[in-house]
């Protein structure tokens, strides 16, 4: 809502709002004022009130209620009564001393100091004097002479303590009424000042007013006439501001934009230009590209189709050198086979050669035992001829051990003959064994280093049949690639004919902007620097 009204009309309804408020915190301190001045309805109601309080209730500083109670006192007969009155006076005397401590220390003329603190004090000081030391012992006492000598002298100082206190009555309303002339007479000024002050400060704001509004809607009108000219197309006209204030920013903000939409009318219709050059030479490139991409595809067909042959015939290498590797394989396993077998007799010799040696040594055994019973036999032999008749049976038993004891000592010993020639013959065997095992290691040690070797083969075939592989997989990516780039090449040729056509339009519509003569000269100067660089561009695409 507001937004529709203009910043002049707002400034008014500002100044305004101003004015009723001013006006409404100056009625009100009018009002206020009339209300507390002095004879004002409350200061009125304060002094009727205290009016009243001093019509009811006796000041303490006053020995007025004292000095009747000590008439109660002297009339009274009643004991008890009588001390009652006594403690009563004692608390008129109490708040008489407060009364006139607070007194001695409040702000009063000295006219009534001297009254109140001196010409009244020194009378009641001694009334109370009097009335606690004789006149209230006579009563006590009952001695009515010595009281009413007593209250004689207490008559004299009460009626000495009433002058003063009717001079005093007398000067502080005289003060009063000469302090409430001089409150009325400042209150009065005062409002005639505050009624001066406000007029002032209502002229004061409204030439304020004046020269703010001025200060803010001059500089705004005239950046709405400069936006209009903008909007307009017109770009040449020359903007100054001094101001520093948000005025001044917005024209010098005004000022940069315009500049810097000149500069970029400007570099817009270069660029057009350059753009127009630039597409024309991307086309003739493109034509040229193009040719160059159709001959490459050509020629990576024929490298596809040699590829694919030197393919093939790696992969049958491959294969050979495959097959070859499996049949060293089974001679590897075959050998292998055979050093075991090698090695199994080896051991089965190494057995043979064991077995001999023990049978020797029990040859050897029997030897001995044939040769024992051969000495045994004899030595029964003797014997027997040494018994006689008696021996000739055993003689005979004893020669026939000794024959069956030396057959069997030659025949061990033909035995251990034979051991020993088979013993040395195996000892033989065993070292040809060995000759044949270590042969043996040795052949199935050729046969895998052949199958290793063959491995290496086999492997190095088939990487190079995969790397053959990948490589014509490449070319043929390269093939495919090559037929996409001939068709990004006249799509490229189609966007580039395109972008000709659309720099035209660009050029066209930036052509409604009328640009200052030093912008146009600047705006020459870079065409003629954009058309080197594209005869530069031109002569580098004809070179690649």
């Amino acid at each position: 809502m507001i937004t529709r009204i203009s910043i002049r009309q707002r400034f008014r309804l500002l100044l305004g709002f101003a004015f009723v408020v001013l006006l409404g915190c100056g009625s009100l301190v009018m009002e206020t004022f009339s209300e507390i001045k002095v004879n004002g309805p409350i200061y009125q109601r304060i002094v009727q009130g205290k009016d009243l309080i001093a019509d009811v209730l006796p000041p303490p500083e006053y020995v007025l209620e004292s000095y009747l109670t000590l008439f109660q006192l002297q009339a009274e007969s009643d004991a008890g009564k009588q001390g009652k009155l006594i403690e009563r006076l004692r608390v008129f005397k109490k708040d008489y001393d407060e009364r006139h401590d607070y007194w001695k220390n409040a702000n009063l003329s000295t006219e009534v100091q001297n009254l109140l603190l001196k010409q009244a004090h020194e009378p009641a000081l001694a009334f109370y004097a009097l009335a606690f030391n004789e006149f209230v012992p006579a009563i006590q006492k009952q001695d009515t002479a010595a009281a009413a000598a007593a209250m004689l002298k207490i008559q004299a100082l009460y009626d000495s303590h009433r002058n003063a206190i009717d001079q005093v009555v007398s000067t502080v309303s005289k003060n009063n009424e000469l302090d409430e002339a001089s409150a009325k007479a400042t209150i009065k000024q005062t409002q005639y000042v505050l009624a001066a002050v406000f007029l002032f400060c209502l002229v004061a704001f409204f030439f304020t007013f004046n020269r703010v509004s001025s200060s803010i809607t001059n500089p705004l009108l005239s950046a709405l006439t400069i936006t209009q000219v903008v909007a307009g197309g017109d770009l040449s006209q020359q903007i100054e501001s001094h101001a520093t204030d948000e005025t001044g920013q917005l024209l010098t903000s005004l000022k940069t934009m315009n500049d810097s939409l000149a500069a970029t009318v400007s570099s817009i219709r270069v660029a057009t230009e350059t753009i127009t050059v630039a597409s024309q030479e991307i086309a003739s490139g493109n034509a040229d590209l193009s040719s160059r991409t159709e001959n490459q595809a050509a020629s990576l067909e024929e490298t596809a189709s040699s590829m694919e042959t030197l393919t093939a015939t790696v992969k049958q290498n491959a294969d050979n050198a495959r097959q070859a590797n499996q049949l060293v394989l089974s001679a590897s396993a075959v050998a292998v086979k055979g050093g075991d077998v090698v090695a199994q007799v080896v051991a089965t010799m190494g057995s043979i050669k064991d077995s001999s040696r023990k049978i020797v040594d029990i040859i050897g055994v029997i030897d001995g035992i044939a040769f024992q019973t051969n000495i045994l036999a004899l030595n029964a032999a003797v014997e027997a001829a040494r018994a006689g008749e008696q021996g000739r049976g055993f003689a005979v038993v004893a020669a026939e051990v000794r024959n069956l004891a030396q057959r069997s000592a030659g025949a061990a010993k033909e035995i251990k003959a034979l051991i020993g020639d088979s013993v040395e013959k195996v000892d033989q065997g065993g070292k040809l064994v060995d000759e044949a095992g270590q042969t043996m290691n040795d052949i199935v040690a050729s046969v895998q280093h052949v199958a290793d070797i063959m491995s290496e083969i086999t492997a190095a075939s088939e990487e190079q049949s995969l790397g053959i592989g990948q490589i014509n997989i490449a070319i043929a990516q390269m093939d495919e690639m090559t037929q996409q780039n001939a068709a990004l090449v006249e799509q490229a040729a189609a966007a580039a004919e395109s972008m000709e056509e659309q720099a035209h339009q660009l050029n066209q519509a930036v052509a409604v902007f009328k640009l200052a003569d030093v912008a146009g000269n600047g705006m020459k100067r870079i065409m003629a620097h954009a058309g080197n660089i594209a005869v530069t561009r031109g002569k580098s695409l004809q070179l690649t």
